[in-house]
């Protein structure tokens, strides 16, 4: 995911520390992550352009139109990713482009600041009305429909972290190249076994597939470069507690009281 530093004129520029009414454009803006950007961003004052595929969907665009600041600041347009002039008029005015909705390169000729944040697997509460890949990857394990966890791990983040990451990476002057915002990766049996202490009433697999044991150690990842920014990543944990809260909330899984706090 991709971060633009660029004045209204096309050349380089430092980012503002602060909103002040500033412009900003997130494409892909209803998406998971870029829904909590949006949010975030409206939060510390700036005034932001979200592309989105039909700015006439109020169901769709319903949760970017609900959150605090949207009436005064937020405005949608449509753009597709692969049409080069709705992206340009999207991009026209602002003095940056949150790339949320694909990855970019950058293009010396366009004399860009560009700065990437690669997240792991992203969780946390939703926004948006539906389910993404990666809430399904801690709903299935919640609602009967998978009975057992492969032998596979991976590195978790949340949500907010991520948000928070674009935001100081665009705030930061100082801010360059790519940063990793990933947390310690676990082995799906050890998320199973970290759900079934949270909430004890859903039928957790215990057993790994294909009875094969837990062999995979996944990609271990360093964050290093992201804390100087000043963002503290979650534990995963935290994520996965905040996920299910959020999908209770939103009725798409039954209610289970936490036995547990993260």
């Amino acid at each position: 995911m991709g971060v633009e530093k660029t004045t209204a004129n096309g050349g380089s520029g430092a980012a503002a520390v602060s909103g002040g009414g500033r412009t900003v454009c997130v494409t892909g803006a209803g998406g998971f992550i870029a829904s909590w950007l949006v949010k975030l961003l409206l939060e510390k004052g700036y005034a932001v352009r979200g592309t989105v595929r039909n700015p006439d969907d109020a169901a769709k665009n319903a949760h970017l139109m609900a959150l605090a600041g949207a009436a005064e600041r937020l405005t949608l347009v449509r753009a597709e990713l692969l049409d080069k002039e709705s992206l340009a008029a999207a991009f026209a005015g602002c003095e940056g482009v949150f790339h949320t909705a694909s990855p970019i390169t950058d293009d010396p000729e366009r004399r860009l600041d560009l700065v990437v944040v690669n997240p792991s697997l992203v969780l946390g509460p939703l926004l948006q009305r539906g389910v993404n890949a990666s809430t399904w990857h801690v709903l299935k394990y919640l609602d009967g429909s998978a009975r057992t966890y492969a032998d596979a791990a991976q590195a978790y983040v949340h949500v907010r972290d991520v948000a928070d990451a674009h935001a100081r990476a665009y705030e930061s002057p100082a801010a360059r190249g790519r940063y990793l915002c990933a947390g310690r990766t676990l082995h799906r049996g050890e998320v199973c076994r970290i759900l079934a202490a949270l909430f004890p009433g859903y039928p957790v697999p215990t057993r790994c597939k294909g009875d094969a044991g837990e062999t995979a150690e996944g990609c271990r990842f360093s964050s290093r470069k992201l804390a100087e920014l000043g963002v503290a990543v979650m534990p995963a944990s935290q994520c996965l507690y905040d996920t299910v809260v959020s999908l209770q909330d939103k009725g798409l899984l039954p209610f289970v009281p936490a036995a547990a706090m993260p």
